[in-house]
């Protein structure tokens, strides 16, 4: 059976009319397992096929789809590592909030993915586990720090994945592997029984093939959790039957000027460009904004994750930092360095971007970006936090205003490399940046292409 085609929905509904089996559709993913991730290590730990067969419910939403979950969310039973030296034998005693509702909803988890170590990072070149590898180019990185769960989802060994989002690390791996990546706004889906990067600024979402399973996915991750002091109780979001309306006469804002030109590869401007004109032939309103303002947001950012996570690691820092890999050691040295007055003026950069975000989209419903700058860097022998700094330039201001945010495949580059479109809007209106990400994916073919390696693998 062949992986793609179907949509997860699809897939479930086969599952719960007894026209395949749930078995049948984790066997398609442990097929590709074992094929593929002895080449791209996507998975730090693969959990064995189930047994028993799931009950018939039609109540379930995720009914028999098998999920990746990244190595940072606690599974019950079952190592979480966090790509970490420190963590490598850990094993929880329950399952993160997330992991318990999709569970509930009946997904099959199939593994644990590999991730940049502690999540401090974009290139998933794990010095613990092994890096994991981009499936259109194995020279190349994935991206990170959600890698391992974009590389699943790319090549068929999930359906659906887990990831976290800190300064772009479900976005940027999403761009990068030609996958769709969801951000949800920040207090939207509980972060308990996740290892923490930064408590202010961490997001958990999910990264699938296409638009709608996205949503359908976060209509079963979101929701308010009492014990999560980063929830915010809101009304249940909906987020798949909006999805069809239509976008004429939205307004739509292309970002431009020196911060999006700079250092921007002219392949991926281009083809942002194309998705707008897209839309626009669907009936938007098409205008263009300035956004050199997002420059302090993206380095607020890395200023509040590099202090944040030092702060949650301090002891193991102090204890063994030889433990930790030399780019992330470095990192969090760097973080435990800043001052008082350096934080506090991060989070007045935070208070003063989330402002004009605010103003931004009070004129227009979304605004389009692209997901990453430039395509999938080389794997090796590159400054992994320099990269970090390229990678997360469009991203990380979404991280700090907590705005929710879509990566959608729009292209590929003339070397075959995919190009992600970012789409952007107001807190709270995942359905609105969905909504327009199905709209873009309804009239362009690039979410159905697969890796050379899926083929040639299968």
């Amino acid at each position: 059976m062949d992986f793609d085609p179907l949509s997860i929905t699809s897939q479930r509904d086969l599952a719960k009319n007894r026209e395949i089996s749930a078995s049948d559709l984790a066997e398609a993913c442990y097929q590709q397992i074992e094929r593929l991730n002895p080449i791209l290590n996507a998975f730090i730990t693969v959990i064995p096929p189930r047994t028993e067969e799931l009950p018939n419910s039609g109540s379930m939403p995720l009914y028999g789809i098998p999920v990746a979950v990244k190595d940072l969310y606690d599974t019950k039973g079952v190592r979480t590592t966090g790509g970490s030296k420190f963590f490598a034998e850990r094993v929880p005693d329950e399952d993160a909030f997330v992991v318990q509702k999709i569970k509930k909803a009946g997904a099959q988890i199939v593994g644990k993915t590999n991730t940049h170590e502690i999540a401090l990072g974009v290139t998933n070149n794990n010095p613990h586990f092994g890096a994991c590898k981009n499936p259109w180019d194995l020279t190349r990185t994935p991206g990170g720090s959600s890698g391992g769960s974009a590389v699943a989802v790319a090549t068929g060994m999930a359906r659906a994945a887990l990831g976290t989002d800190t300064g772009g690390s479900i976005r940027i791996p999403a761009a990068l592997c030609g996958v769709v990546g969801l951000k949800p706004t920040y207090g939207r889906v509980s972060l308990r029984g996740i290892i923490p990067l930064s408590w202010n600024l961490d997001h958990a979402g999910p990264i699938t093939r296409k638009v709608e399973d996205a949503a359908l996915m976060l209509q079963v991750m979101g929701g308010y959790d009492e014990l999560d002091p980063t929830s915010v109780k809101t009304l249940p979001g909906d987020y798949s039957s909006h999805l069809k309306d239509s976008m004429k006469e939205r307004r739509v804002a292309l970002a431009v000027g020196r911060y999006i030109e700079d250092g921007a590869d002219p392949e991926i401007l281009q083809a942002v460009f194309q998705a707008a004109k897209v839309l626009e032939e669907q009936g938007v309103i098409l205008g263009e904004v300035n956004t050199d303002f997002l420059r302090e947001a993206a380095q607020a950012n890395a200023v509040m994750t590099q202090a944040d996570a030092a702060a949650f690691h301090r002891e193991r820092l102090k204890e063994h930092p030889d433990w930790f890999g030399a780019d992330v050691r470095q990192r969090l040295e760097a973080g435990a360095g800043f001052t008082s007055s350096e934080y506090a003026l991060a989070r007045r950069t935070q208070t003063e971007v989330k402002r004009r975000c605010e103003l931004l989209l009070e004129e227009y419903d979304m605004l389009l970006l692209p997901t990453v700058p430039i395509p999938a860097p080389v794997l090796e022998g590159e400054d992994a936090i320099e990269r970090a700094r390229q990678l997360t330039r469009f991203t990380a201001p979404f991280n700090l205003t907590g705005l929710p945010a879509l990566s959608v495949p729009c292209g590929f580059t003339k070397e075959g490399l995919p190009i992600g479109l970012q789409i952007v809007s107001r807190a709270w209106n995942e359905s609105g940046v969905l909504r327009a990400g199905f709209a873009y994916q309804q009239a362009t073919e690039w979410h159905k292409i697969k890796p050379h390696i899926v083929q040639e693998a299968g």
